[in-house]
């Protein structure tokens, strides 16, 4: 879905010089996808009035440069998608490369397979997008922090700067990291200084705290200068008045919040060399106005804008692995086990034993306090549109979780039997081949993954959809299905279209001329089906045909508040399934003679207000009128 955006985006800066689109996101993800477009030098409409006097026309000028303008589609996605792809490769590899350095080559191994065989990795590493970017250049930020605060000498205080800035170029979430790292480094220093101070450190827990603050201080002013050239360049040719014109367009609202975000804009944009700051500002203050905006999402049968806490705990649950739930159950399970028996046989005071314990576990309690408070904003927050929100967390989740397996193994090796010993190996032996098992058998269903506990891919839609299910992924496969169900059709074997159906009858003879499509996704129904394709959305009365439903408007419409009169896909309840591109898209014929008309709608209608008495009596009187 959100490929329409971020590609043109992308290519437009890199070609340009110009961020009017899509500055709700920061460019380095967007920069790195359309770096490979310049060699293919696709045609871009600069001409366009969207591009010329629009307002952040992002999926306009997506469509224009994607299905418009006589260009390679598929060109376009496979070699902008590269650059994400190579990332998450890297990605793996330091995750890899750092466990190995603090644990051991087999943990390092154990950490990289939880990562390299998560169907939601597999699922999204390649798009351009900034899911996967943001987890991986948040934990690098996380690494440099942890590397700074056990030495914060100045290579590393610079480092650490640097990873800081690149995780604000990739996601506007970043801005998290700046009052977490903070406290841990305030944290860290007084435990530093609580449990003695070695010879040549500050004697008093001031001299610590401020020595880490100074330095704290270069790695973010080092940050902003990263982010200051990045935006230069992207901004370079973009005239100043555009970014305040997006900027009054984007903060209408009467409140004291967009009254201060418009001036800071305008202040900042009055001035050449903070040009690049206003549009990063300018990003940051959509992203809040966004995030505060909400968002319509299906969620275990109710359709709301409303954000509830138990979206992201159950997703989590509902997407991801058993083996992976399982171990994190047994890692917290354990590692609470281990902290209780610590605490009760400590031999000096409170204060010194988590003193010592902080600066001698530090790692743990920067990726674990990450975890923590992300995950406390997500729940928190007003945004609930997919598991992918969470990917930040991700690689600390099977990091922590190796460092747990490997403690627990480690510790207790001594006590086992050589009996236990090897049916502690057949054990983790089959524990591993499960987790790598999983992608392979759910192949190519990652995006769409659910969990066995709750049915797989292929009944996830019933409990969410948006990017946990259907994100316009299966739009090839819904082309492929419909040439060869005509082709058996054409050819008059019924053998080969009833293979292509649910129930293995041929819902009609006649080939598919018309097909009414209601499509959630980035890519284009006109573009792959032509004339073919008429466009469809749930409120329209039935027609007899045949129709393609994206999962989540299917599932948005059929579960929202009736509104007494209208159309919702409800009506295609009694006609069976004919068949799924992919999993997301839905494929139903509606014979001639069963095309529900306005009575059928109203009796419905009548019921729904019977069955919701919150209902005003308008209702009734609309649906009977």
């Amino acid at each position: 879905m959100d490929e329409q955006a971020h590609i043109p985006a992308g290519y437009s800066y890199v070609r340009y010089g110009d961020m009017r689109l899509n500055p709700e996101h920061p460019p380095l993800l967007k920069d790195l996808a359309g770096l490979p477009l310049l060699f293919l030098n696709p045609l871009f409409p600069t001409d366009a009035p969207e591009w010329i006097s629009g307002i952040n026309e992002q999926w306009i000028m997506g469509d224009k440069l994607l299905h418009q303008e006589g260009n390679d589609a598929q060109a376009i996605t496979f070699w902008s998608r590269l650059p994400i792809l190579i990332l998450s490769v890297i990605l793996g590899i330091v995750i890899y490369l750092w466990v190995s350095e603090w644990l051991g080559i087999g943990a390092g191994l154990f950490a990289l397979t939880l990562y390299a065989f998560d169907p939601n990795i597999l699922g999204h590493n390649h798009f351009v997008t900034t899911d996967l970017g943001i987890a991986a250049f948040t934990f690098f930020a996380v690494i440099t922090f942890i590397r700074w605060v056990k030495n914060p000498i100045m290579p590393n205080t610079l480092l650490f700067g640097l990873f800081l800035g690149l995780a604000q170029l990739t996601k506007f979430s970043g801005v998290i990291l700046f009052p977490l790292f903070f406290l841990l480094a305030i944290v860290y220093a007084i435990s530093r200084n609580k449990r003695g101070v070695s010879e040549g450190e500050p004697s008093t827990p001031w001299q610590l705290i401020w020595g880490y603050t100074w330095r704290y201080t270069i790695a973010v002013i080092i940050c902003f200068i990263a982010i200051e050239i990045l935006y230069f360049f992207n901004t370079l040719n973009m005239p100043a008045e555009k970014i305040s014109i997006i900027a009054d367009a984007s903060f209408k609202a009467n409140t004291a919040a967009a009254h201060i975000a418009k001036a800071t804009i305008d202040w900042m944009v009055a001035k050449p060399i903070l040009k690049p700051l206003a549009e990063y500002f300018l990003g940051v203050f959509m992203v809040f106005a966004r995030v505060a905006g909400g968002n319509t999402y299906y969620f275990f049968g109710t359709v709301t804008n409303h954000a509830t806490p138990l979206y992201f705990p159950a997703v989590f649950l509902l997407k991801e692995t058993l083996p992976l739930l399982i171990l994190s159950l047994f890692s917290l399970v354990y590692a609470i086990t281990r902290l209780t028996t610590s605490i009760r046989t400590r031999t000096q005071s409170t204060g010194l034993w988590m003193a010592q314990y902080i600066e001698h576990n530090i790692s743990q309690v920067t990726m674990l306090s990450f975890v923590i408070f992300y995950s406390y904003l997500s729940i928190t927050g007003n945004l609930n549109i997919g598991f992918r929100h969470l990917f930040p967390i991700l690689p600390f989740i099977y990091i922590l979780i190796t460092k747990i397996v490997w403690d627990a193994c480690h510790s207790h090796s001594e006590r086992y039997s050589s009996v236990n010993q090897m049916l502690a190996k057949i054990f983790t032996g089959i524990f591993i081949f499960w987790i790598v098992a999983i992608p392979v058998i759910a192949y190519p269903s990652y995006m769409s993954y659910f969990n066995e506990a709750v049915g797989g891919h292929a009944n996830g839609y019933q409990y969410v959809t948006d990017s946990n299910y259907d994100w316009g992924q299966d739009l090839k496969r819904l082309k492929i299905w419909v040439d060869q169900y005509n082709q058996c059709v054409a050819n008059l074997t019924n053998d080969c279209s009833a293979k292509l159906t649910s129930s293995g009858a041929v819902p009609t003879v006649e080939p598919i001329s018309t097909l009414r499509i209601d499509y959630f996704g980035g890519s284009s129904p006109q573009y792959w089906f032509g004339s073919m394709f008429k466009p469809w959305h749930g409120e329209l009365a039935p027609e007899p045909g045949w129709y393609a439903i994206s999962s989540g408007f299917y599932q948005e419409s059929s579960h929202k508040t009736q509104v007494a009169g209208e159309w919702s896909y409800r009506w295609l309840e009694k006609y069976p399934m004919v068949a799924r591109a992919g999993d997301s898209i839905f494929i139903f014929y509606v014979p001639d003679q069963t095309v529900p008309d306005k009575t059928t709608q109203q009796t419905a209608t009548a019921l729904d207000c019977a069955n919701q008495p919150e209902l005003s009596e308008e209702c009734y009187r609309a649906a009977n009128k």
